[in-house]
């Protein structure tokens, strides 16, 4: 299938952009284009104007600050993927992103197309989730800040007004010798997933757990952070039965069933996930501490 008729307009400025917005009120946003093609061609959407974020130079970039990473809305994942700063000190986003469909899929989708798409079962979403990412927004008011997890409104619905443009996310980083691990379970590797969880981890001198972090995609409408699990794993020690004793939350997580899977078994598959992806993280944080 074609898409419908639309106007097209290519900006060069942030400023440009939020002006399109502005004077065209059924439009969309083009930036890796990885979700929002197929959806035209589909028909599932029938804008009437697209604005292309693409020479928006402004808007692709990778800063390290002092305790956070900068990222542009329009950084190819790609790009991220192959960042050492990011692979040093924020390896968890590497682990996710070489989960996002393929390569060609990394070459041309972004960071921020991926967040505004907001797909509970997208990679990027859940990492967003898991490191309390902020998510930076420009409208004709200016620019503000949305904490990720106030970011989802609702299933595939970001909390941003029709004239505002994601524009770029902070990602906290973590101690040198924190404790990693983001795993997913998809029918086959590219496919999006069936359920996913990121876990990050930090163990003191006594192989106690002094922080956790917890995030799982793909179960739920939205992607969750897991407060009672880490509630439940700061102040005791790592091992395979607190491990098993937190993972067993996710069964209390409401579920939908789908063409794919029913729903309880998508909560079991969550609960298996947290157990492998929190022992990871844990094997990794002691093995960096002693090192």
């Amino acid at each position: 299938m074609k898409p419908p008729a639309f106007h097209y307009f290519d900006p060069t400025t942030v400023a440009e952009a939020i002006g399109l917005l502005q004077h065209n009120e059924n439009a969309k946003i083009l930036a890796g284009g990885q979700s929002l093609m197929p959806m035209l061609n589909m028909r599932f959407v029938q804008p009437d104007a697209l604005i292309d974020l693409n020479r928006i130079k402004d808007l692709s970039f990778i800063r390290r600050g002092t305790d956070t990473f900068e990222i542009g809305a329009m950084t190819r994942q790609r790009d991220i993927e192959f960042s050492p700063e990011i692979r040093a000190d924020c390896p968890i986003v590497i682990e996710a992103i070489e989960n996002v469909g393929h390569r060609q899929t990394r070459n041309r989708g972004t960071i921020g197309g991926s967040l505004c798409h907001l797909d509970p079962a997208a990679e990027l979403v859940t990492i967003a989730g898991v490191l309390d990412g902020t998510v930076e927004v420009t409208g004709p008011e200016g620019r503000r800040d949305i904490h990720f997890l106030a970011f989802p409104a609702g299933y595939m619905t970001p909390a941003i007004e029709m004239n505002e443009l994601v524009t770029g996310i902070r990602l906290p980083i973590w101690s040198k010798t924190h404790g990693y691990a983001f795993i997913e379970c998809a029918r086959r590797h590219g496919d999006f997933a069936l359920a996913s969880v990121a876990a990050l981890i930090e163990v003191d001198a006594e192989g106690r757990i002094a922080r956790a972090a917890v995030a799982v995609g793909g179960v739920a409408s939205v992607p969750l952070r897991m407060s009672e699990m880490e509630a439940g794993l700061v102040g005791q020690a790592a091992g395979d039965d607190l491990f098993k004793k937190v993972s067993r939350i996710c069964e209390t997580i409401e579920s939908a069933a789908d063409a794919h899977v029913p729903a309880g078994y998508r909560r079991h598959l969550a609960g298996v996930l947290s157990f492998r992806a929190l022992r990871l993280a844990s094997m990794r944080a002691q093995k960096r501490r002693a090192s």
